[in-house]
């Protein structure tokens, strides 16, 4: 497989699509395979908001296909995300683990405002280069996202709650369309738009961009049914009238409608119409990238070092006044003891990031107070928008700097609740906690005293440490049997030796 391509697999609420490109010269995207397959994932939550067996085996069906298409693809070139249907669903994780097995990739579930400023980058890079303010919109299965930004710089983010398969299941029953359905289903989008119409409605924009299948939907009838020559709210209502005239979507027999879309357009036609109205927005082209397309954009810059999650950390570290040079010491010494306590073909590049970055934000919650500080760390890192990772990332981190002091029982217990506790975490967890135990004094370690780690196993290792300096550090020497007291009691040994 060339090192130059680069895959991303978008799994919405409405449709799954894989994306194949090529890295061109001048670090632009060159698409060379794409496939949609519509799942409806919204559309197979029960009255429980959990996702029926049968609505996961079709989505794991396509799945499926779609690694047949990506084998031969390193971790390094995929980028997979689940949008607003595994942001609610109930049982999002044992399906994800299914699915990470059927595509053979793992599916990181992005939170509204991530999913928002990639949209954003993708719909940019699509369209000509142009400084001015664009409002972009994206209508998707089970929620709609609204961004403004200038140049390819999202600067506000936000994601609603409604899109076009709950709508078109809520306010259509049966496939029912009236006049009467719209109204309810039109006005249920401008009460959802009216919380966050300040942000959006001043006009400082020069241009309303919508992306994704329901504004291409409606943009193809507009321009095939001599609507308008885009989409516009004129357009909109003469599409309304004419489809309340064949009263059931199963009835639908109208130009540039493609069958697929048949089920939701009623949903998609009143979400549009609602916030065209809601944010008096007359006329809106369309643009070609999306989600998908702002995922690859955002993989690219990973490769090529331009990760957007370094800028996030450094703004955060800002943010919270933290001592820098404690955070590095932390990271340091903990990714000296992951590299050896890990077989290094078993280490992560990802999870090496992340550990490194959980170690330099440890102190984060000291902003709020000095007492359980750690617990206020993993509640800010948990809550607040952090651009560029996802949602599993972000709880990571969260989880690790939670974890990183206090009773070992209960770090590890909250762990389990979200997630299987693996060996390379638990190993995450155990260099993380040492590190900080080892900086308390909060001064460099000589580098001739250099920790090491001797024959490591499942069941434990032992740690080397230089004499002179332990004795010069008894309140770190008191603090390490503490610690290696906690582990022994879940069976993982650690010898303290001497050099």
């Amino acid at each position: 497989m060339e090192n130059n391509l680069l895959a991303t697999v978008d799994l919405g609420s409405n449709s799954f699509r894989l994306l194949i490109a090529s890295i061109q010269e001048d670090n632009t995207l060159h698409p060379i395979d794409q496939i949609k397959e519509t799942v409806r994932l919204t559309g197979g939550l029960d009255e429980n908001d959990n996702l029926t067996p049968e609505k996961q085996e079709e989505a794991l069906a396509v799945l499926a296909r779609f690694g047949e298409r990506l084998i031969g693809f390193k971790k390094s070139q995929v980028r997979v995300v689940g949008t607003s249907a595994l942001r609610v669903a109930r049982n999002a994780e044992d399906f994800i683990m299914l699915a990470n097995k059927a595509l053979g990739f793992n599916v990181e579930v992005i939170s509204g405002t991530e999913e928002a400023r990639l949209i954003y980058i993708g719909a940019m890079h699509s369209m000509a280069f142009s400084q001015d303010k664009r409002l972009v919109i994206d209508i998707g299965g089970g929620s709609t996202e609204f961004v403004t930004g200038v140049g390819y710089e999202p600067q506000i983010m936000e994601s609603v709650t409604m899109g076009c398969v709950s709508f078109s299941n809520r306010y259509f029953v049966s496939g029912e369309l009236t006049e009467r359905n719209f109204a309810n289903a039109i006005f249920a989008a401008r009460g959802r738009v009216q919380a966050m119409e300040h942000l959006f409605a001043s006009h400082d924009w020069v241009a309303a961009i919508g992306t994704s299948g329901t504004a291409r939907a409606l943009y193809d009838l507009c321009i095939e049914n001599n609507f308008s020559d885009q989409i516009s709210l004129d357009g909109l209502y003469k599409l309304r009238k004419m489809l309340v005239k064949y009263r059931n979507i199963n009835n639908l027999s109208m130009a540039g409608l493609k069958e697929d879309r048949v089920p939701v357009i009623a949903g998609g036609l009143a979400i549009m119409t609602g916030v065209m109205e809601e944010l008096q927005i007359a006329n809106m082209t369309i643009a070609d990238g999306s989600l998908r397309e702002g995922v690859m954009y955002d993989l690219l810059g990973r490769k090529t070092n331009r990760d957007l999650r370094e800028s996030t950390v450094e703004r955060l570290k800002k943010r919270s006044v933290l001592d820098d040079a404690q955070g590095d010491r932390v990271a340091n010494v903990a990714l000296n003891l992951y590299k050896q306590v890990v077989d290094k073909a078993k280490q992560d590049p990802e999870q090496i990031k992340l550990l490194q970055w959980a170690a330099q934000l440890y102190e984060t919650g000291l902003a709020i107070s000095h007492n359980d500080y750690h617990k206020h760390g993993a509640y800010i890192l948990a809550n607040a928008e952090l651009p560029g990772f996802s949602k599993p990332e972000q709880t990571l981190l969260a989880d690790l700097v939670r974890a990183h002091r206090g009773g070992l029982t209960r770090a590890i217990d909250g762990l389990k609740n979200k997630r299987r506790v693996r060996s390379k975490l638990l190993m995450m967890v155990l260099c993380f906690r040492l590190a900080v135990i080892f900086n308390r004094n909060r001064k460099d370690i000589p580098k001739d005293h250099i920790i090491q780690v001797d024959s490591p196993t499942k069941e434990g290792f032992n740690l080397i440490i230089n004499s002179t300096w332990l004795k010069q550090n008894p309140l770190t020497r008191h603090s390490l049997n503490e610690e290696i007291a906690q582990w022994k009691k879940i069976d993982f040994k650690i010898k303290l030796v001497t050099s």
